[in-house]
């Protein structure tokens, strides 16, 4: 009353057999290859050093609205409208303006 699988003449595995092993094989080996690349990035996201720190409040200027804010190592600048660079230390004291000329 069992059923066997067919076998083939020479006693090697059947076609289909051989086809869902070679599947199997290579989905193990897609699923290493995904694990190991996920694993390395989240390496290599957790590498590199933190971002600079920023100030927890930067006041403006009365009338200056930003446009661009750029950060460095101890210092945060933000660029105004009314073309000037407005420099901030790491606790968010104003320390240095600068004021963008353009050749025309």
């Amino acid at each position: 009353m069992e059923k066997d699988l067919p076998e083939a003449a020479d006693g090697a595995e059947p076609a289909s057999l051989r086809l869902l092993r070679r599947l199997v094989t290579t989905l193990l080996v897609v699923m290493i290859l995904g694990l190991i690349t996920l694993v390395g990035l989240v390496v290599i996201r957790f590498a590199r050093p933190p971002a600079p720190a920023m100030p927890a409040e930067i006041t403006l200027p009365e009338g200056a609205r930003a446009e661009a804010v750029t950060r460095g190592r101890g210092w945060t600048a933000v660029v105004t409208a009314d073309q000037q660079i407005l420099i901030f230390d790491a606790t968010g004291k104003l320390r240095q303006t600068v004021p963008i000329t353009l050749d025309d």
